[in-house]
């Protein structure tokens, strides 16, 4: 009677088979894990040159930007129609305002300083752009990085990064604060909750939620 040869994989090739599997979900995962890193460095890093812009532009005029009330003399690609000063009163905006609608001069006299705040760096070159643009900067995940005078329980200037992920809130929190949404110089809310200085943190008392984003405010 003839055999039938049987056809099938080997042990030796199911176990090349799975080896490469293996080392694809690897890289996979490795791949996923530099994205993340990298966008963590860059939302530190951004927040990071944000102040040192900031700081520089107080050291060098003695005022902050987006509060400047001499802007219109300091830079000559203003004119006095534009309305570019602020009121001089050494806080940035009015603690509500730091996604404010994006607006071309002529601004409102001594106010829309949150929307100031990138136009004075700008014309200082301290960041790259055209002086009378109040785009802010996106940050790592698409959300916008504002400015104002507090936020939540925070007092003085913060840097806001809107629609951070839960994961990502969470790590920088860990390395940066002290892990909790409601508390520390680091405080997060979910949208579209007020990020209003003073505001009441709808977080309080909860754990950063993988599932959500989050808008986050950093003590400048």
């Amino acid at each position: 009677m003839q055999l039938i040869k049987q056809k099938g994989f080997t042990l030796v090739e199911i176990a090349i088979v799975l080896v490469i599997v293996g080392l694809l979900i690897g890289g996979v995962l490795k791949g996923q894990e530099m994205i993340t890193n990298a966008k963590l460095k860059r939302i530190e890093s951004d927040n990071a040159g944000i102040a040192a812009a900031m700081f520089s532009y107080q050291d060098r005029y003695l005022q902050l930007p987006g509060d400047d009330s001499d802007a219109v003399n300091r830079f000559t690609v203003y004119a006095p129609a534009d309305n570019p000063n602020g009121n001089g009163d050494g806080v940035i905006g009015l603690g509500n305002d730091w996604d404010a609608p994006i607006a071309a001069p002529p601004w409102a006299v001594g106010a829309d300083e949150t929307l100031k705040f990138y136009a004075h760096l700008r014309a200082a070159g301290l960041v790259p752009g055209d002086p009378k643009d109040t785009t802010r900067p996106s940050n790592a995940y698409g959300g916008q990085i504002g400015v104002q005078d507090g936020s939540l329980a925070i007092s003085g200037h913060v840097t806001i990064f809107g629609a951070i992920e839960g994961p990502i809130a969470k790590i920088i929190e860990g390395r940066l604060d002290d892990g909790t949404p409601d508390s520390g110089r680091i405080q997060s809310d979910v949208p579209p909750a007020p990020m209003d200085a003073g505001a009441v943190n709808t977080q309080a008392g909860l754990p950063y939620d993988d599932n959500v984003r989050y808008n986050m405010a950093f003590r400048l």
